[in-house]
């Protein structure tokens, strides 16, 4: 006779406002101590695309939402194990290699994909970040 297994409890990050809540999925998911998150875009809290055309820019409010995030989990940037990023431009990899050594410069250094693809959701962004990470906090 096989064992019950406990139940692992998912629970929803949101953020304030939750700037997908209109799209019908969540910001991320927690499950026991680990923190999936939803790609994170180069968007503000209205939703609006901020730096049109600049990658660097882009990458930059990615991480900040991908930030924000992993926080309202209970976890952060430093926590994260695990990063896939979609590029429209593979020849922005050395632009990304700086900003991942500003936000991930923890050893061991973080397991990272780096995508490209032919188009993301919106025509104007040039990049998405989803990442795991392990939750500290209760």
């Amino acid at each position: 006779m096989s064992t019950p297994q406990p139940t692992v409890e998912r629970v929803r990050v949101s953020a304030e406002p939750d700037w997908y809540e209109s799209a019908g999925i969540s910001l991320g998911i927690r499950v026991g101590n680990l923190v999936f998150t939803s790609g994170q875009a180069p968007i503000d809290a209205q939703g609006a695309t901020v730096g049109a055309g600049d990658f660097e820019a882009q990458a930059r409010q990615a991480l900040a939402n991908l930030s924000t995030v992993l926080t309202n989990a209970g976890s952060s940037l430093s926590d994260v194990v695990k990063a896939t990023v979609f590029v429209t431009d593979i020849t922005r990899q050395d632009v990304f290699a700086k900003l991942r050594a500003e936000h991930f410069p923890d050893k061991p250094h973080l397991a990272e994909s780096f995508v490209e693809v032919s188009s993301l959701a919106d025509p104007d962004w040039m990049i998405e970040i989803e990442a795991i990470g392990l939750v500290r906090e209760r």
